[in-house]
């Protein structure tokens, strides 16, 4: 069930299976979004975290389409590349009844999780007082860790 408000994924198999015509794609849609455009989340200004940047790619870039705990050898996720054009809309779609929306302290910052729970898609904006940084955005594809998120939300609630 895709929102009528979300994008259509991006599909490697629209680049014919050529991963470099497909990283391009996916790296000029969150250069658009998040480089060439300022979104805004709430009234607040977002910025992008650009250490460590690799290949020329902010830190944001890279957290948004591979996972692993080690900077330097994170590795890309296709699941998140596909949903490159989701973070922005669900970023700017703060009001959406389809969004579970709260924050959690992480460190001496803050961090607001925008849970899109019927696609199973999270966003994660690291909150520094005068601006925003997007932090991550990833698809949740195990049962029990969408459970742990709805949790996290009711939680935050009370």
């Amino acid at each position: 069930m895709t929102l009528n408000w979300l994008p259509s994924l991006l599909l490697m198999e629209d680049y014919g299976g050529n991963w470099e015509r497909y990283f391009a794609a996916v790296y000029a849609v969150f250069a658009a979004d998040f480089v060439d455009s300022k979104p805004m989340f709430q009234g607040r200004r977002l910025g992008l975290k650009r250490h460590p940047e690799y290949d020329g790619k902010s830190a944001t870039f890279w957290h948004m389409i591979s996972t692993g705990m080690d900077e330097a050898e994170r590795i890309p996720d296709i699941r998140r590349c596909e949903r490159m054009r989701w973070p922005k809309p669900i970023i700017e779609n703060d009001q959406s009844p389809d969004l579970k929306i709260w924050t959690e302290k992480r460190g001496s910052n803050n961090r607001v999780h925008l849970w899109c729970e019927a696609e199973g898609y999270l966003v994660v904006l690291d909150d520094r007082i005068d601006y925003l940084l997007p932090w991550t955005a990833y698809f949740v594809e195990q049962q029990h860790e969408r459970n742990k998120l709805n949790k996290r939300w009711l939680r935050s609630q009370n």
